[in-house]
């Protein structure tokens, strides 16, 4: 299955784009917010990267893949398609703002801001608010950007490591988004070693961050 593409964008439509990834061409669909992120400032030469949800089903036995800039991204809309009634293809066409602040209109129980997605309307939006209230709280200081907003881009792996922990820390533990990620940059500048999650969390409390 594939999880994440990097290439040269050779062709955009509406929503999505054509990606030149080891002599392929992928067709991948993206939000109209990423579509932006990657595509502006982006020359012919430049390469682009992607996380990628990979979706097929029954009612949709062609797959198709979805694109997002960010693990953090991809992580949302895992969640946000969580809720009934939203599938895949509605939630490319519903995610037209950054997700901190569709993370915290859910925890701000803000129907009019949801209920103005593409898409949603106000029966969606208040079954979003009762499927996902007190689970976006750790994208809600999410903000355009690196996938580390702060320092150095970590390295896929890693990402994929801090997202873990970062939902330890907010969930079970009871910190800020922010707070998680300042924490996990120091960490991984002091340790750059760490490959796994539990590591990481050794690191965090070892050194009182």
């Amino acid at each position: 299955m594939i999880g994440y593409l990097e290439g040269h964008i050779i062709h955009c439509e509406t929503d999505a784009v054509l990606l030149l990834a080891g002599g392929v061409g992928y067709e991948v669909l993206v939000n109209s917010f990423t579509m932006t992120r990657v595509t502006t400032g982006t020359g012919t030469d430049d390469i682009v990267s992607l996380y990628i949800y990979y979706h097929v089903s029954e009612r949709q036995p062609k797959p198709v893949l979805i694109g997002f800039a960010s693990l953090e991204e991809k992580a949302f809309f895992q969640l946000f398609i969580s809720v009934a009634a939203i599938g895949p293809m509605k939630a490319v066409r519903a995610l037209v703002r950054p997700v901190g602040e569709i993370a915290r209109a859910i925890e701000q129980k803000d129907v009019t801001f949801l209920g103005q997605l593409p898409g949603i309307g106000k029966r969606t939006a208040e079954k979003i608010i009762a499927t996902l209230h007190g689970k976006a709280m750790m994208f809600m200081d999410h903000a355009a950007g690196s996938a580390c907003e702060q320092g150095v881009a970590l390295a896929p792996d890693k990402q994929e490591i801090a997202l873990q922990v970062t939902g330890v820390l907010v969930e079970q533990l009871g910190h800020s988004a922010a707070s998680a990620r300042r924490m996990i940059q120091a960490a991984f500048e002091k340790h750059p070693d760490i490959h796994t999650p539990e590591g990481l969390l050794d690191a965090i409390y070892q050194e009182g961050l």
